[in-house]
């Protein structure tokens, strides 16, 4: 089964062109989506609203996973990085989103509405639910991050 599940949140601010296009590329591979703020609602919403919101439902496990998306994606990764347990990536291209998953084992996908082409956005989308396993070597640095997390210190 492709990473990490098939229930997916997927949060936007605004109405990008690129938001249809994630949601209707993921359905179309079988994924459960979760509309979250403009992605849901048509109108536009606060990006802190809607980041923070993707985060909590990928941390409360909710949602296996999810995907954010802003202007420049950046506001949306910080507010879903405010939720305990959520390890956003801005990922605007393929081989960073693989990595993100490699290395870091990121479990909310961050991407720019402005940057990012609908052609782009299955590119990314493939690299992200195509890298199931985390590289070994960054286990212990996963591992930093979950204590991190926990308020525990390395």
């Amino acid at each position: 089964m492709p990473f990490p599940g098939k229930k997916v949140a997927v949060g936007s601010d605004d109405n990008y062109p690129v938001v249809g296009a994630v949601i209707n590329y993921l359905k179309s591979r079988g994924f459960e989506v979760v509309p979250v703020g403009a992605a849901k609602t048509g109108k536009p919403e606060p990006w802190p609203l809607v980041g923070y919101e993707v985060g909590r439902l990928v941390a409360s496990g909710e949602v296996d996973w999810g995907v954010v998306i802003c202007y420049t994606g950046t506001g949306v990764s910080i507010a879903a990085n405010k939720v305990r347990g959520v390890r956003a990536a801005l990922c605007n291209d393929a081989e960073t989103a693989r990595g993100a998953r490699l290395w870091n084992n990121a479990n909310v996908l961050a991407m720019s509405g402005r940057l990012v082409t609908e052609y782009v956005a299955k590119e990314i989308l493939d690299a992200w639910i195509n890298t199931v396993n985390i590289d070994e070597s960054e286990a212990r640095n996963i591992e930093l991050l979950a204590k991190l997390d926990s308020e525990e210190r390395p």
